[in-house]
């Protein structure tokens, strides 16, 4: 007899195929009240999920008792009691590498359209209001040869000092639980404290996962440390800054501008005063969003849980706890 398997992320027509010749498929098309009510009425039969976006507490996971393995299509784990799948011995994957160049292309490019007023200037020509050559008022800054200061020293972080450091000649600084030799010798990278990184870089990005230890840790204090030419760029989760005091930062001129992949709370309420802000770039969570790198995710996804429905240790397996031969 076939496993249940209940789908909550949409998957092209190859990989939907594969899922239904293995398993039996219960399709969740949307997250709305409706299909959290299909979800709940469709848990006590499932043995594996797929998908992502959907936050996955005790609450939810006693409903399913029947439960192998969760297949995430993300790299970030925050949205999964990861202590109680383990102890349940329900296997939790995720999809790593696959979106890490594409991801750190994001980071660049919201490094660039700070530096150089891209959103904020194409603007200003759309709007019919570029009438004359522009002046000091319009400029913006150099990206070459500054200095790029990581925090967060993991895959992505690697893939972004890699683009600074051989792409656009930027001295390398970074901020991580430990020193990576490896990473120093390959981009001739430093390492240094927070708050050093924080006073020292002309761009300052975010990579690190949201973790207890990191939500809330760019907060007032942090932004006080940074220069005001410099530009903070968020490409990893919204909770790991304090919004209000990056709002009133920005408003008080004591960095020059931010670029903004992920917030507090998504999607990001219209009223937010970030939207007010000439000096924010703020994008809808595209980190990953290519055709190539979703599809990507998505296979990975499927190998992880049809590994793990069939007994075997899945490749990117989160909670090694919970794995018994």
């Amino acid at each position: 007899m076939k496993k249940q398997v209940v789908l909550y992320k949409k998957l092209s027509s190859p990989l939907m195929a594969r899922l239904q010749e293995q398993t039996e498929v219960t399709v969740i098309d949307s997250l709305d009240a409706e299909g959290l009510a299909r979800l709940r009425d469709a848990l006590p039969r499932a043995h594996g999920l797929l998908g992502a976006s959907l936050k996955l507490d005790a609450g939810l996971l006693d409903l399913a008792p029947n439960l192998e393995a969760v297949a995430s299509v993300s790299v970030g784990v925050d949205n999964y009691d990861i202590d109680y799948l383990t102890e349940r011995r329900i296997l939790l994957t995720n999809t790593p590498d696959v979106l890490t160049e594409t991801t750190a292309d994001t980071g660049f490019a919201l490094i660039l359209a700070t530096a150089r007023r891209v959103v904020e200037l194409a603007n200003l020509v759309r709007t019919g209001g570029w009438q004359r050559n522009i002046g000091p008022a319009h400029f913006g800054i150099d990206v070459h040869g500054k200095t790029l200061g990581i925090i967060g020293m993991g895959r992505i972080g690697e893939a972004l000092a890699q683009r600074g450091h051989f792409g656009f000649g930027m001295p390398v600084i970074y901020h991580s639980h430990s020193p990576k030799p490896a990473v120093e010798q390959r981009f001739d990278a430093q390492y240094r404290s927070l708050n050093d990184l924080l006073q020292q870089a002309d761009f300052i990005c975010l990579t690190l996962p949201l973790t207890a230890q990191t939500e809330g840790l760019i907060g007032t204090d942090e932004f006080a440390l940074m220069r005001p030419e410099s530009i903070f760029i968020n490409i990893s989760r919204g909770k790991v800054v304090d919004e209000t005091a990056l709002i009133d930062a920005l408003r008080r001129g004591q960095i020059r501008a931010a670029g903004l992949d992920v917030f507090e709370r998504e999607p990001l309420n219209p009223d937010s005063p970030l939207l007010q802000l000439s000096n924010v770039v703020a994008t809808p969570h595209i980190g990953s969003a290519t055709h190539e790198t979703r599809e990507a995710m998505a296979r990975c996804a499927l190998d992880n849980l049809l590994a793990a429905l069939a007994g075997e240790r899945p490749a990117n397996l989160v909670n090694t706890g919970a794995w018994k031969r």
